[in-house]
């Protein structure tokens, strides 16, 4: 049987997903026939119900539970892994009111945790691809930004400073790690076939953890012309123990965004079911 698979082209998923797609592990008989593209891409293919099985923000996900279940391995999630909004020019969070701040995308959770933390102030929000927010910074174009992914690597190195980690407020207020972008299935797959992908993604990341520490030629040639260091500090942030595994705390992370996007207004009512069955 083969499904089609989406997923980003970051060194976390490349490096999660590649002994699944190279049938390096046993996949049940499924095929996957994968693309790749930047997380809002992903988000925006999701809605339109695109892909059987897809890497999507926890954002998106909120506004999909009907359509889509939460995969148990393969997620995003962690501590001291959130999102960054920084800027050149600006010293405090609070300076932001009425300020123009690039996002990378409307139904990232990086929009999503910073619309919280902005409260009641009002910001002009800018979307822009996530590779290209330190350029718009630096350029004067926005006041500040909003940043995820390998940025957080080297915003710093280009004159950029922090106003505050999404990440650290989000622990701040809830006592558990950021959920970030999980993988979901869609419905349409059945039961059966949703826990053989369940049961493939983990064996990926096994498999990957397993020669951890070995940038293959897959995670290489998708990474945005990263050099190592980064590659590897960017796999070491995003891909743990949550990855493998949600376990009752990642569960619980994710039930806690529901509830806030509930709290906020965005959905009306908790989904009758968010998790694909266990493995």
């Amino acid at each position: 049987m083969k499904l089609t698979l989406a997923f980003s082209p970051c060194p976390n998923d490349t490096y999660i997903f590649d002994a699944m797609v190279h049938q390096k592990v046993d996949t049940e008989g499924l095929e996957f026939e994968y693309s790749m593209a930047d997380v809002e891409k992903l988000n925006g293919d999701a809605f339109a119900e695109k892909p059987d099985v897809t890497k999507l923000s926890f954002h998106a996900f909120i506004h999909l539970a009907g359509r889509y279940l939460l995969l148990d391995s393969g997620a995003a999630l962690g501590f001291g892994a959130g999102p960054l909004v920084i800027s050149k020019n600006l010293k405090d969070f609070e300076e932001l009111n009425g300020k123009t701040v690039a996002i990378p995308g409307k139904y990232t959770t990086a929009n999503l945790l910073f619309s919280m933390a902005l409260n009641k102030a009002e910001v002009l929000k800018k979307e822009v691809l996530f590779s290209e927010i330190e350029n718009v910074i630096l350029s004067g174009e926005v006041d500040a930004g909003v940043i995820i992914h390998e940025s957080r690597f080297t915003y710093q190195l280009k004159g950029l400073h922090k106003l505050i980690d999404l990440g650290e407020y989000w622990e701040q207020l809830t006592g558990s790690p950021v959920p970030l972008g999980g993988i979901a299935a869609h419905k349409r797959l059945g039961s059966e076939v949703i826990a053989k992908v369940n049961r493939c993604i983990h064996r990926s990341v096994e498999y990957a953890n397993l020669h951890k520490g070995e940038l293959n030629e897959f995670i290489r040639c998708n990474a945005r012309e990263m050099d190592d260091s980064v590659m590897q500090k960017h796999i070491d942030l995003y891909v743990n123990n949550f990855s493998v595994s949600l376990g009752m705390q990642g569960k619980q992370a994710v039930t806690q965004m529901f509830e806030f996007a509930i709290a906020a207004g965005i959905i009306s009512k908790m989904p009758e079911r968010i998790f694909a069955p266990d493995l």
